[in-house]
């Protein structure tokens, strides 16, 4: 790393371009030829088909952002986190009656959409909240607060209420270590509970059910923490969704499925340190779809997961385009289903015999560019084993399939390239500027300190 003000020279670029060994391993690297080269299986055309005629009453997107900001509390390196999860519930109905009548009032426009969020402020490097012996056992209190403050109905279940319940799926083999670093028993394992607790050896440390998350053991104890709390935003923005779908069933509500599709930002996974909750979400999701198709006369629960950057996006942008640039190659209203063969071929390279995404997806991924051309990468929730044999890729896999690419079609949003109108909505409601924003986060957490 350069001091300050210090600029790179060109000696190292001479040394890299001379030398042999960087030479023999390029060289070595795999070369695979233009995406569009390769023929695609799993091809469904639904243009040739008859369409859906399901459009839900409502979309629920949910969308997260967190900021990094700097505290200045007398140590180096100290910072927080704001982060936030919006949910937007967008009255479809209502849309369709607007489009129709073109142009409308923005006033009008907007009581279709009705917003919610769950805010939250985590300690980092170097902020301890009193009571606390460091940064560690403060991030691990105010996660498990987070969670406990969450809920969709005042008489319902928190979030920290389906947390737990998920947590009851944890495989007991995944043995981690005690989070309380002068913890003095032999094996130093981590004794798992609900809520708040004490650990078992002579000092009785506090634990927490959320410790089980193990997002504790990504932080930086020297600096920027911005991974680490970009796991807590999306084990949130999951767990928030399974929430809904769970007081939903507590209110006996099921029935009101068949009038509804959630779309999330991000694919349908978990990944990092809790990626366990990945198989944990797929079995509750698999118990209140059950649920759920008892209550609407066999429909299964429509989730869609939406990626916006990524390889899989790259690959499909790829896979659309002609060999001298020009794009067009895929059809509109064509799907494409991907399995683990053609994943690890052409998208993410492997050799391993486990199939891709089998720790950290409870969805099965596919392609679909719709009516007006925008391509989406998106996924759809495994409901059943079967569906979850990455092996193939049939629709039989792929749950509504045809009332979600129907849906997608109705959804297109022409304000940015390959976009759905709710993550727009959604985004707009979570995302935090990054230069005015943290001003003023800056400014709160002067405020709040000094209280």
């Amino acid at each position: 790393m350069p001091y300050e003000g210090e600029f790179a020279q060109y000696r190292s670029l001479r040394r890299l371009a001379e030398s042999e060994r960087v030479r023999q391993l390029l060289g070595s690297f795999r070369v695979r030829e233009h995406a569009s080269q390769h023929p695609v299986a799993n091809m469904v055309r639904f243009a040739d088909a008859l369409p859906s005629e399901w459009l839900p009453e409502w979309v629920l997107a949910v969308d997260g952002s967190h900021a990094e900001v700097a505290v200045r509390n007398g140590y180096p390196q100290a910072e927080a986190s704001y982060g936030t999860v919006a949910s937007v519930l967008i009255d479809l109905k209502k849309m369709r009656e607007f489009d129709a009548h073109r142009p409308v009032d923005p006033r009008q426009f907007r009581t279709m959409e009705q917003p919610d969020s769950i805010d939250w402020a985590l300690p980092g490097c170097n902020v301890v909240l009193d009571g606390h012996e460091s940064a560690k056992s403060s991030l691990r209190r105010s996660l498990l607060d987070v969670l406990a403050t969450a809920r969709m109905s005042s008489d319902g279940e928190s979030l920290l209420d389906t947390y737990e319940t998920l947590l009851a799926h944890k495989p007991d083999s995944q043995v981690q270590r005690c989070p309380n670093d002068d913890c003095p028993s032999p094996r130093h394992d981590y004794c798992r509970g609900q809520g708040q607790y004490s650990c078992p050896c002579p000092l009785k440390r506090p634990l927490y059910s959320t410790d089980a998350l193990r997002i504790h053991e990504g932080m930086n104890l020297e600096g920027s923490n911005g991974a680490m709390f970009a796991e807590v935003m999306q084990i949130v923005e999951r767990l928030w969704v399974v929430h809904v779908l769970r007081t939903c069933e507590a209110k006996g509500w099921l029935s009101s499925l068949q009038r509804l599709a959630i779309v999330i930002d991000g694919p349908l996974a978990v990944f990092g340190h809790p990626a366990w909750l990945s198989h944990a979400i797929s079995l509750e999701l698999m118990r209140i779809n059950d649920r759920a198709r008892e209550a609407t006369g066999g429909l299964d629960m429509l989730w869609i997961g939406i990626e916006k950057t990524g390889p899989f996006v790259d690959h499909f942008n790829a896979l659309d385009m002609h060999a001298d640039g020009s794009p067009g190659t895929v059809s509109p209203q064509t799907a494409i289903l991907l399995d683990d063969p053609y994943i690890k071929e052409h998208i993410i390279f492997s050799v391993s015999a486990k199939p891709y995404g089998q720790d950290t997806y409870f969805g099965r991924k596919l392609f679909y560019k719709t009516a007006s051309g925008a391509r989406i990468v998106a996924s759809l929730p495994i409901l059943s084993p079967n569906q979850g044999d990455m092996s193939r890729a049939q629709i039989d896999q792929f749950p509504r399939l045809n009332d979600a690419v129907t849906l997608l079609d109705s959804l297109v949003s022409s304000r940015f390239p390959n976009a759905l109108a709710p993550l727009v909505a959604a985004h707009a409601e979570a995302a935090i500027p990054l230069h005015l924003g943290a001003k003023v986060l800056e400014r709160l957490a002067k405020e709040w300190m000094s209280q």
